[in-house]
């Protein structure tokens, strides 16, 4: 079940101890929010796998969670009878009891391109915004993250994570909170932020950037993605409605427009360590999201457009240093 007692009492000794004046407030009004009409019906699922455990862990190169042949035929079927009540899954994959969730995201692979570039996270206290299903964290955690905490407003993830969390022994190292970037105080006190995905569906990605800067420590890292264009430091492009079907997509800069905004917000030591283009390889439907998905998404007879006729997506990732000057 979802709880979030747990959280305030790891954070109430750490250097998340100020969180406390706002937080509890926050996640009241959540609990008690009308808005989540599947809420009640993920909880139920939740409560069944409260059966389900296993001492058999990975989260160093993937997150698996015990091993196939554990539970006998019967438990396994029921188990992926409960997880697929949480469908669509977007962001993994996870791998549980020989169970493969194969998510719309191969989100391992945006992993190993930009896990190479940034600062060793062991022992490091960080926020993962826009977190998804949770499955960044795990692999935060599994490079040895001191505390793993990720904020995403969608109540079906954190739904996903809870069940993940559940299964993987409840590690208090981890957390998820159904919270966005703009209803956290500026906490200056997570040594790396990353903002995977997010940038793009915000209306001012300059406000974006400043309140992930109030996260970070003096010194921390920022870790950002998000989609770009090709062009100098001035393009940028504002889609007319939607955007390869989004219809939340504001901005899409060129990787020189993002590092220039990035400068602007003061961060220090900016860099782009990673562009690629999105494939249907790593991003399409699968039985456990079974909506539309990319390859719907593009010219059916050019890929490298857009269905409106944009640029297909490409993504980069910046990295960068909040300085201690302000």
């Amino acid at each position: 079940m979802i709880d979030f007692a747990s959280f305030y009492q790891v954070i109430a000794k750490s250097r998340l101890s100020h969180w406390l004046h706002t937080l509890p407030a926050q996640l009241h009004a959540w609990e008690n929010s009308e808005r989540h009409g599947n809420l009640p019906k993920w909880q139920k699922v939740l409560a069944k796998l409260e059966h389900y455990s296993s001492p058999h862990i990975n989260i160093q190169d993937r997150v698996e969670i015990g091993q196939a042949g554990e539970l006998n035929a019967g438990e396994t079927k029921k188990l992926e009878n409960l997880l697929q009540h949480l469908h669509p899954w977007r962001k993994g994959p996870f791998h549980l009891f020989g169970i493969h969730i194969d998510t719309e995201w191969r989100s391992d692979w945006k992993w190993d391109r930009v896990s190479p570039h940034i600062s060793p996270l062991k022992g490091r206290y960080v926020l993962d915004v826009g977190c998804g299903s949770g499955y960044h964290l795990w692999r935060m955690r599994g490079e040895g993250a001191e505390m793993a905490v990720g904020i995403d407003p969608t109540a079906l993830f954190l739904c996903q994570f809870s069940a993940i969390k559940h299964l993987a022994g409840n590690d208090q190292h981890v957390h998820f909170l159904p919270l966005g970037i703009q209803e956290l105080p500026a906490l200056r006190a997570f040594d790396t932020v990353f903002s995977m995905g997010v940038l793009y569906h915000r209306r001012s990605p300059i406000d974006h950037l400043y309140q992930l800067k109030d996260q970070l420590r003096d010194g921390g890292e920022l870790v950002l993605e998000t989609l770009i264009i090709d062009g100098d430091e001035n393009t940028v492009l504002v889609p007319d409605d939607r955007y390869a079907q989004m219809n939340n997509v504001w901005f899409l800069p060129s990787a020189a427009a993002m590092i220039k905004w990035l400068k602007k917000c003061g961060f220090q030591d900016v860099r782009v360590v990673d562009e690629a283009v999105t494939t249907t390889d790593e991003q399409r439907s699968t039985e456990w999201m079974r909506n539309e998905s990319l390859a719907q998404y593009l010219m059916p007879d050019d890929p490298s457009r857009t269905i409106e006729g944009y640029p297909a997506p490409k993504r980069a990732v910046f990295v960068a240093t909040r300085g201690s000057e302000d």
